[in-house]
C-alpha cells in the first residue's frame, strides 16, 4: 500500500499500474523501461502541462475532429494508464480505437482488447492487414482502423511506425515526453506531455470544440508549427533546469 501522503504518490501509483499490467499480460516488460525514460523527461519539464503542450493538444484535438477516419492506437502502457479517458476522447471525436503493439502476439493483443472491454471499449484487433514498408510487428494492423485512417493518434510511439504512417499519407499525432526523439521530430503534431495529463486535457478540448464549424477547426490547425513547439519544449527544459540550479 502506497501512503497517500508520499511526495511521489502519483508517480508510484502509475508505476504500480504498469507492473500490474505486466502481471495481466497486457503490458510488456519493456514498457516499464519506456515509462521510466518518459518519467525522467517529465521531471525536467516540471511535471506539468506547459503552454507548448496545451497548444499541441488543442491542435491535435481539432485535427481529430476534422478527420474522416480518425484512429487512436493503443498499446499496453496506454491501456492500463488512461483507458477511461481514451474511451471518452474516442466518443467525442468519433474515432476508432485499435490495439497495436511492438512486442506482438495475437494472445497479447487479445488480452489488451479484453482488458479495454472492461471499460466499455470495443477495440479493433483483427490483425488482418499490414502497413507496407514496415518490418516490425507494428506493421500488423486492422483493416478497419489504422490501415484506412487519415489521422492517427499514437500515444507512446516508436519512430519507425511514425515514419511509415506518414509515407502512407496519414497525419500523425504523437504523445512523447522526449522532444528529441525521432517520433517527436517526424510527427505532424507532437504533444510533449505526460499521457495521464494529455488525454484528459484533449477530452476537455473536444468538449469545447465538438460543435465548432469546420472552418473554425481548420483555423486552429492552419498555422501550427511542430518544429516551433519542439523548440519551445527544449527551451522549457533549459529554463526549468536553470531555475532548479539557482536554488541549489
Amino acid at each position: 500500500m502506497i501512503p497517500k501522503d508520499h511526495p511521489r504518490y502519483e508517480s508510484l501509483v502509475t508505476r504500480e499500474k504498469i507492473v500490474e499490467g505486466v502481471k495481466l499480460g497486457v503490458t510488456a516488460l519493456q514498457g516499464l523501461i519506456a515509462h521510466g525514460r518518459g518519467e525522467a523527461f517529465d521531471y525536467i519539464l516540471g511535471e506539468r502541462s506547459n503552454d507548448f503542450a496545451l497548444k499541441a493538444e488543442k491542435v491535435a484535438t481539432a485535427m481529430l475532429l476534422l478527420a474522416k477516419h480518425p484512429v487512436i492506437s493503443v498499446n499496453g502502457n496506454t491501456a492500463v494508464l488512461v483507458p477511461e479517458s481514451i474511451k471518452e476522447l474516442a466518443e467525442l471525436v468519433k474515432a476508432k480505437i485499435e490495439v497495436n503493439v511492438f512486442h506482438f502476439s495475437r494472445e497479447r493483443v487479445a488480452k489488451i482488447a479484453q482488458y479495454l472491454s472492461q471499460f466499455g471499449i470495443e477495440a479493433l484487433c483483427n490483425c488482418d492487414a499490414e502497413l507496407k514498408g514496415l518490418s516490425s510487428a507494428r506493421r500488423i494492423v486492422d483493416s478497419r482502423g489504422i490501415l484506412i485512417a487519415d489521422v492517427v493518434l499514437v500515444p507512446l510511439e516508436d519512430g519507425d511506425r511514425c515514419e511509415i504512417l506518414k509515407k502512407h499519407g496519414k497525419k500523425v499525432i504523437a504523445i512523447d515526453l522526449n522532444p528529441l526523439s525521432r517520433t517527436a521530430k517526424m510527427a505532424d503534431v507532437t504533444i510533449v506531455d505526460n499521457i495521464k495529463r494529455a488525454i484528459p486535457r484533449m477530452v476537455d478540448f473536444a468538449k469545447e470544440m465538438k460543435d465548432l464549424r469546420r472552418d473554425e477547426l481548420e483555423s486552429i490547425v492552419k498555422d501550427y508549427d511542430n518544429k516551433a513547439i519542439l523548440k519551445d519544449a527544449i527551451d522549457g527544459i533549459i529554463a526549468y533546469l536553470e531555475n532548479i540550479k539557482k536554488v541549489l
